[in-house]
Order: C-alpha cells, then structure tokens, then sequence
C-alpha cells in the first residue's frame, strides 16, 4: 500500500471512529486506541484546554507505569513546556518535542518505568480558528517523526478538533433547550414567594432546583457594603449573612460596582471554619435604573466554567429576581402606607365620636358633683345623659375595635357585614347572587369598603336600615350598599380633604383592579357600588367563596 492510500485508509477509519460516538469522553479514547493501532505508536494522550492554566486529560492509551499511577496524576496536573507553548500561541502545526518535562520527572523523582519512551510529537486540535488542545503521541526508542508522519497527525487531529467542537455544539443546543425549558419553572417559583422576609432564601432555593445549578448566592446591598443573605451549596441552603465591600467580594463585587457581568475563581471562609471553593464563578447585577439592589451569582466546580446558555439564562433569571425583589419592596411601602392610613382612619373616628362623648361625659360628671341636694331632678338627668355617652361611647370603641381584626369572615363576606351593621344598630337587608371562590385580598377589599359604607350610613345618613347585595357576573364580584337617608352632593365631599372614605374605598378597589362609585343627591340617598375581579393575584390556601 502506498503511503497516499495508507494515509486515506487511515483517514477514513478514524473518521468512523469518531462518528461512532457522540459523547467527548468516550469518543477521545476510542480514536486515541484506533489512532495508536493503525499507525503502529503505543502511547498517546489528548489534552483539552481553552484557557490557562486550566486543562483536562479526557484520553490516555498505553501510558507507562512511571505516568499512570493514581490514574494518571502525573499526566492531569501541573504544566509542561507543550502546554505552555500552546497557551503562549507558539503552536500552530505538529511538531517534535525533544524533550517532555513529565517523562523527565518520572526519570528524576523514580516514579516508575518510562518503558523507553523518551520523545513525544504534539499536535494541536483546532476547529477552525478555534483552539482545542493537544494530542500527543509516542513510542519507545522514537525521537523524531517525519514531515509525512507530523502532516499525518496534523489531519487526524484536525478530524478530532472538527468533531470535538460539533460535539460541543450539540451540547450547547441540548444544554440551552434544556435551560429554558427549566427558566420558566424557575421563573414560576420565583413568582410564588409570599413571604417578602423569606424571599432571598427561597429565590436561590427555587433557581437552584429548578436550574440544576451546584451553587446560587443572592448579594444586597445595605449601606457600603454587599450581604450574602442566602446561597444554597449542593442542595444545602445557606444564609450566612456575611458582609463586606464590593472590593472584598472579587467578580461579585466588580459585578455590582460596573453593573455588567463578571466570572472569576471564587473561594468563602463560613463563620466555622468552613470553605467553599468555587473553580468557576459567573455574577450578573440586580439593579433597576439607578436603584442598585445587589447580585445574583452561579458557582462551579468544573474549572471549564460556564457555557453561554447558562450565561444567557442566569441573565434572565436575574431580571425575574430583580423585579421580585423590586415588587417586594414595593409592596411592603403599599403595606405600610395602607396600614398608616387605617390608623390615621382610626384615629380621627376616636376624636370625631369617642373622644367628644368622653369629654361630653367628664364635663356632665364634672357639673354633677357641684349639684345641691335639693337638685335632685337635674341630679337624675345628668346621671342618664352620663350613661347614654357611655353607653354609645362604649358602642362605638368596640366597633373601632373590632375593625382592626374582624371575625366572622370564615363564614362569608355577607355575614360578616350583617354582624357588623347590626353593632352598629342598623338593620340589613341581604341579597346574595351566585357562589364563586374568592382571592382572600379579594374578600379582604370588600370587607373594607363595605365596612366604610356602613359607617357612613350610621353615621350620616339618619335611617337605621340599609340594603347590602353581594352578586357574581362572569369573573367579576360586585357589592352594593345603599340606604334612604339624607343623601349630600358627592362632587362637593370629594373637594373635602376628610371626605367619607370615597378615596380610601377606590384606592383599595384599584389595587385589585377594580373600581367603587358612590352616588347620592341631598334628600334620596346612597349608593356604594363596588366592582372587583374575583381573583386579585394573591392565590392561596385561604381562599374563601362569596356568600353567607
């Protein structure tokens, strides 16, 4: 056989080889085995390597004693002259090594039998213009390989740099389809937190089940420094709460301070003595315009680092957090606020009713104990106006009370209001139509407003009867409150800056989605007419129907 159709044959059962697996690994040591047989050389080891110092040794076939034990240490760690020359940019072709550092070590630290070997040829594996790694190969007593054997090896290492990068892009692709298909089950759990207190905790939990990924961390920022408020580490949660500067942090910081992404080693002493090392760390910001929130970072073992589909998805994932965090924070400013307006609410019934009657009544005591004997019939009356403010004083505490923590909800919406316009001695009637399960903010709403409507009724109206319907049309829930009173001009009470709780009543329909109308003239009436969506964002277990 000619050295041409040698070469050809050669060529053609490699490329079977390679097209025999699809899995880098496996597929390295099966052509590495065949590489060795075809051309008759008995030792033969690939390296791969993107970047330095990081490398991997994926095939090794025929490695004497001296380099093999420990399952090939000496040939997975530290460096040598191929690879240093490879990382510098001095190898582009195949091309003998008079020497090899690891054979020359074996020789001077007595490892073992080099079985002769002394040489090596090193080839590097490109796709393209993209570098791979190296495939070297031997034999004993071989210290230099021909023009015809180097233009060989660089045609067989360019078939397994081709095939090495078409296994890597597959992988991409399988590992991308797979990532954003996990990103939207992430992405759910992320949205289901409720706890705003938990929420760092189990924003990483979440990422880290749903995504596969060994380790998450989620950084705020508080004052100067960045807070680790929650990592989870091979499945284990974590919240240590360690703070330091954005300069102490390494990637994660320069993450936060340049507001981009960031990728670095990564390593972290635990109050305990523990460490955690991380070969590979990638860390995006959290941050709204100007309003920077903290960061959100991935670690891993494997010194190979992150594909770019986890890139792609952990920015993603740090957008879902982000706006988490941000609507977290915003909802507990709309708590707050809505908690100081109930009690500014609170505080002006007890001046307008309570705190009148009790002055009412201390000045009635007052002017009773500086009465004569012979008063007494004056006596009597101040005795009974004493009681009724008393009484009427003690009537409306308990109502002011019994708004910070209603009961009766369990068992249903109307129920609850007819209890409650009954402590206020008016008498209700009910009108119930349709049965739908409600969102507990939802039942909460309507709650409110209905409870103003009916103090207002109570208070302004001058009738002790009033009418409260509660239906359900489609996806929505309407409840109207109306009575015969004494009515007033709507447009003029909203130009008040205490009107009778109009604004308080929408704004809480608003936050819903919904809306509430009042209308009434002087002398015909009102009506508080509320039109909510049944379900108001804030699914859970206590969802409770309409009716009662």
């Amino acid at each position: 056989m000619t050295g041409t159709l040698r070469e050809r044959e050669i060529l053609k059962t490699i490329a079977e080889t390679l097209n025999r697996s699809s899995d880098v690994e496996p597929m390295l040591q099966s052509v590495l085995k065949k590489l060795l047989d075809v051309t008759g050389l008995t030792t033969g080891w690939i390296f791969l390597s993107r970047e330095r110092p990081e490398y991997s040794t994926p095939a090794m076939e025929g490695i004497p004693s001296a380099l093999s034990w420990e399952g090939g240490r000496p040939m997975c760690e530290g460096s040598c002259w191929c690879l240093k020359d490879y990382w510098n940019g001095k190898l582009e072709q195949a091309v003998n090594i008079m020497e090899c550092k690891r054979l020359e070590d074996a020789v001077k630290y007595e490892w073992g039998d080099t079985r002769g070997i002394t040489h090596h040829a090193t080839v590097p594996l490109m796709a393209a213009e993209e570098r791979i790694g190296l495939l070297n190969v031997a034999a004993p007593g071989k210290e230099r390989f021909s023009e015809e054997e180097l233009s060989l090896l660089q045609s067989v290492a360019y078939q397994i740099g081709t095939a090495v990068q078409k296994n890597r892009l597959i992988q991409a692709q399988q590992r991308r389809a797979e990532l954003f298909a996990r990103l939207d089950e992430a992405s759910r759990k992320i949205w289901s937190v409720r706890d705003p207190d938990d929420l760092p905790r189990q924003l990483t939990k979440g990422i880290a089940e749903s995504l596969d990924w060994p380790y998450v961390g989620c950084w705020l920022h508080r004052g100067e420094r960045l807070v680790l408020v929650a990592a989870v580490a091979d499945g284990r949660s974590d919240g240590p709460g360690i703070a330091r500067t954005p300069e102490e942090w390494g990637a994660v910081g320069a993450s936060f301070q340049h507001q981009r992404m960031a990728r670095g080693k990564w390593s972290l002493h635990f109050p305990g003595g523990e460490e955690k090392r991380w070969q590979s760390l990638a860390a995006v910001p959290l941050s709204t315009g100007r309003n920077r929130i903290g960061v959100l970072a991935i670690g891993s073992r494997d010194p190979a680092g992150w594909g770019e589909s986890d890139l792609q998805v952990l920015k993603a994932v740090g957008e879902h957090v982000t706006l988490a965090l941000e609507s977290a924070r915003l909802e507990r400013e709309r708590q707050e606020w809505t908690l100081s307006r109930e009690r500014n609410r609170l505080a002006r019934d007890l001046h307008d009713s309570v705190n009148q009657k009790l002055f009412s009544l201390s000045l009635t005591a007052r002017a009773a104990q500086q009465l004569s004997p012979e008063h007494r019939e004056l006596l009597r009356e101040s005795l009974q106006d004493i009681q009724n403010w008393s009484h009427e004083a003690l009537r409306e505490m308990r109502s002011l009370i019994w708004q910070l923590r209603p009961p009766g909800l369990e068992d249903g919406l109307v129920t609850a209001l007819e209890a409650y316009a009954s402590r206020l001695g008016l008498a209700v009637k009910t009108e119930v139509n349709g049965v739908a399960p409600l969102d507990r903010c939802v039942v909460e709403a309507l709650w409110r407003i209905g409870q103003e409507a009916l103090n207002n009724v109570s208070k302004h109206a001058g009738v002790e009867r009033v009418q409260v319907s509660l239906a359900v049309h489609g996806d929505r829930v309407k409840l109207r409150v109306s009575d015969r009173g004494c009515g007033f001009s709507v447009a003029a009470e909203e130009n008040r800056s205490e009107s009778l709780g109009i604004t308080s009543m929408r704004e809480r329909a608003k936050l819903l989605g919904g809306d509430v109308k009042v209308t009434s003239r002087p002398g015909e009436g009102t009506e508080v007419f509320a039109d909510l969506p049944q379900q108001g964002g804030e699914r859970d277990d206590d969802t409770r129907a309409v009716g009662g």
